[in-house]
């Protein structure tokens, strides 16, 4: 999973549960499930699951807590209305609600099927404190859009996760389907999709978007890629996609070599209006064969591009790991029971720091570009708690105070895989690295393979060099912060301050000021980044409320010209700010000068081009 946050960009991958005994009667081994969206009203859609015959009086149906790859308890049951169990004489059977997401239902030997209404949870984000973060969500927008999470839609039976479903879709005939779940062909039938899964995994890991026929395709390796997009305002083809998102997933493949999960991908995107009842939350969800992506309708398509880029190459990685290498804890996996693996620094550290380092393998990044990620990184991962033990945090990920660390995982969890690249390349003088690592595991642990979760780092060990066990132990399982100027002296870098240009307000996308909404909207000066030389040396600090500049009354609307007008502003040209610190009311004047701001950056110990730390570099970043 890869979450944006606005600007643009702010776990596993959890395989579907081991072998249940079945309470299904030998004369029906399908659940049949229909979903109609051609009868919507009110945003809801009606769903019918027949089970076939059960040979016990009770049996519960579920609706997922938490669904693979989200690390959050969702409770997608409370987007389930009316549920009604029905007998084969059409009468309803008695059905007791269980907490959120479980359903009891009595007499079920005479249960011929379960009726109920899904709704969406792209309405509800802008009610909830803790919104279900949108690629795993679902939108039901009548004769438009649906993203079907099948997860909000589709539940199971007790024991009954490993026999096949049927899922026969309705919909409007304007909408066609991309997923990668196997269709039945049935040339007579144009009103209705019939797919197949082997087993509920299948159904939660292949997600379905309809929308009105806006896709591109094209080849990779003996790979399909196809592209739908969902534009609401037809800002966007995917044509427009096509071939940033082709030269991107033809370095992946070099980059991964003969590692190969899958013979199709599909990447739906669905673009948010960011109006009040739609997505907002930005990102992408992995699955096997597929990625379900996020993103504003408003992005410039520069930064569209960029954003697609850095999601999708990041969902496209997870066929690596845990799609391939994972742990027992994923691959059975308990839907409303979940138990957690503490190697998040793998699965979504060596995916992050992929999608990362093959751009500068691969040339689609300079080193200058991806020496930035990584300063950023480093920058993000002190925002959260830089001394907890990263396995200890993955294992108790769904729990306070370790969930809010989650997102660490894309920053420290990059900079762990960071630094054992850095070290395996150092200890066998260029020659292995971290995808080395994962094309060995991969040798042994696959989709039907998994490790035992306290076992894996001592094979990792076993596979490497002693020095890796020290490194675990001190940086991953225990609780040291890592040391970033010795990593990165060992390959003949730096990290080092410089000033760089900057706008008055504004460095790049990134303000200087922000808004107070609880208090009339006054703007205020940030004092949670670095200010610039502007700020600085008229002697504001971050936290004062700016009252007036040259005597105009600042406001949100008056703020906006004076920002236009700053880009025209000359070195020379005096400024009066009034400015509210605390319970004082300051003047501060000066020249507005050439703003300038502390940023750091990574450089060469040194310009010699042939010492052993300039090869284990050279090795590190061309691969």
């Amino acid at each position: 999973m890869k979450k944006l946050f606005f600007l643009y960009v702010f776990l596993v991958f959890l395989y579907g549960c081991g072998t249940s005994k079945s309470v299904l009667s030998a004369d029906k081994a399908v659940v049949v499930t229909t979903i109609d969206l051609v009868n919507v009203t009110n945003d809801r859609v009606s769903v019918t699951i027949n089970p076939g015959s059960f040979s016990k009086q009770k049996i519960s149906f579920f609706i997922p807590k938490t669904v693979p790859g989200t690390y959050s308890e969702d409770d997608y049951g409370q987007y389930i209305q009316d549920l009604k169990a029905i007998d084969y004489q059409g009468n309803e059977l008695l059905v007791t609600s269980i907490g959120t997401n479980e359903w009891n239902i009595s007499n079920a030997t005479k249960l011929d099927k379960i009726t109920y209404y899904a709704t969406d949870t792209y309405d509800n984000e802008g009610e909830l404190s803790d919104p279900v973060f949108s690629p795993s969500g679902t939108n039901i927008l009548k004769d438009k859009n649906f993203v079907l999470n099948l997860h909000g839609f589709v539940g199971y039976f007790e024991g009954l996760k490993e026999i096949p479903y049927e899922i026969i879709v309705s919909s409007p005939s304007n909408l066609v389907p991309t997923t990668s779940l196997i269709k039945k062909q049935d040339d007579t039938n144009t009103t209705t999709d019939t797919f197949i899964a082997s087993r509920y995994f299948e159904v939660v890991d292949n997600p379905i978007l309809y929308a009105k026929p806006n896709l591109a395709s094209f080849d990779i390796n003996n790979i399909t890629v196809n592209l739908s997009v969902y534009s609401p305002n037809d800002v966007y083809s995917a044509a427009d996609l096509k071939e940033s998102m082709e030269l991107m997933m033809r370095a992946q493949k070099a980059f991964l070599g003969e590692i190969d999960g899958t013979k199709e991908y599909n990447i739906l995107l669905y673009l948010s209006t960011l109006d009040e009842n739609d997505a907002s939350g930005f990102g992408a969800l992995e699955h096997h064969t597929s990625t379900l992506v996020v993103l504003p309708e408003q992005m410039p398509l520069e930064t569209l591009e960029k954003a697609m880029i850095d999601v999708v190459s990041h969902e496209f990685f997870h066929i690596v790991t845990p799609l391939n290498v994972h742990s027992k804890e994923i691959q059975y996996f308990d839907y409303n029971d979940p138990k957690m693996s503490e190697h998040l620094w793998m699965y979504e550290g060596t995916t992050e720091y992929f999608a990362n380092l093959f751009q500068i393998q691969q040339g689609l990044i300079d080193e200058a570009d991806f020496y930035k990620r990584i300063i950023d990184k480093i920058y993000n991962s002190k925002l959260y708690d830089d001394a907890m033990s990263f396995t200890t945090m993955s294992r108790n990920v769904l729990e306070d105070p370790y969930k809010g660390n989650y997102a660490n995982v894309y920053e420290k969890g990059a900079l762990i895989n960071m630094s054992l690249d850095i070290m395996l390349r150092d200890l066998s003088n260029g020659e292995k690295g971290v995808l080395w690592l994962m094309k060995e595991l991969s040798k042994k642990y696959n989709n039907d393979t998994p490790f035992e979760d306290d076992e894996i780092i001592g094979e990792i060990v076993d596979l490497t060099y002693p020095e890796i066990k020290s490194f675990f132990d001190t940086h991953v399982i225990g609780n040291t912060p890592l040391n970033y100027d010795d990593i990165l002296a060992s390959v003949g870098l730096r990290i080092t301050d410089i000033q760089e240009r900057s706008g008055y307000f504004l460095d790049g996308e990134i303000p200087f000021i922000d808004i107070d909404q609880t208090n009339n909207d006054a703007i205020f000066i940030r004092s949670d980044i670095e200010l610039n030389t502007f700020f600085t040396d008229l002697g504001a600090q971050g936290g004062d409320t700016i009252m007036s500049i040259d005597g105009m009354p600042i406001s949100l609307e008056s703020i906006r010209p004076i920002i236009g007008q700053s880009f025209r502003w000359t070195s020379n040209r005096k400024i009066t700010m009034v400015v509210q610190r605390g319970e004082e009311e300051l003047v501060l004047q000066g020249k507005v000068g050439t703003p300038t701001v502390k940023v750091s950056t990574i450089v060469p110990l040194d310009d010699l081009e042939n010492t052993p730390q300039s090869e284990i570099r050279r090795a590190w970043l061309k691969g």
